[in-house]
């Protein structure tokens, strides 16, 4: 178990990573790099990741994964009315924008979930997790007679998140979050109900 100390210290080496490969890139960002901009040593790097690049670039995978559910509360886990999810969208759409053409974790599950398991697993938990609050959420608004009755709330909620790394994934290589809020406000026209 890391001390308060030790814990602030793996997490500065962690997010030192994660600005890097923003800026760089996953290929030329080095471990160099990284020490440089957390301002540790190689020695306190290798106490944390042990297993070098690998193991660092996982943890940033899952800070990264963290970082993507965290930065759409409190809205995400209150999908229960028409203004709850516009809230939800708004703050979707804005954390892409503000995150511009670097997605780190894009850029690692891509790089790291063709050869790792362990990076697949990341973006499986992150994607549960996700479309279990959306889905959550789809349910208590079709309960309530505000959403569709014929919607089925897990495919829908797998629609949505697919919608939303597409737009991501076009923001990525254009600059523009467009798609983005057109997939997004497509979705949540087709969920209401006709009286909705």
């Amino acid at each position: 178990m890391l001390t308060k100390k030790g814990a602030a210290t793996r997490l500065r080496i962690v997010d030192a990573a994660a600005a890097e490969i923003r800026e760089r890139g996953v290929n030329a960002t080095t471990l160099d790099d990284v020490c440089r901009r957390s301002g540790t040593g190689k020695s306190q790097l290798f106490h944390y990741f042990p297993e070098g690049r690998e193991q660092l670039l996982l943890a940033v995978a899952r800070r990264e994964a963290d970082r993507v559910l965290e930065d759409q509360q409190p809205h995400l886990d209150g999908l229960t009315t028409w203004p709850a999810w516009r809230s939800w969208r708004d703050a979707v759409v804005e954390r892409y924008r503000r995150q511009g053409v670097h997605c780190p974790l894009g850029v690692l599950i891509t790089e790291l979930g063709r050869h790792t398991p362990a990076a697949q697993e990341v973006t499986r938990e992150l994607l549960a997790q996700w479309e279990a609050r959306v889905r959550a959420g789809i349910e208590a608004m079709r309960d309530r007679g505000d959403v569709r009755p014929e919607v089925d709330p897990e495919a829908t909620a797998m629609a949505i998140i697919a919608a939303i790394q597409g737009g991501v994934t076009i923001l990525m290589s254009t600059g523009s979050a467009r798609h983005l809020e057109s997939a997004l406000d497509l979705c949540l026209t087709h969920l209401r109900s006709p009286g909705g």
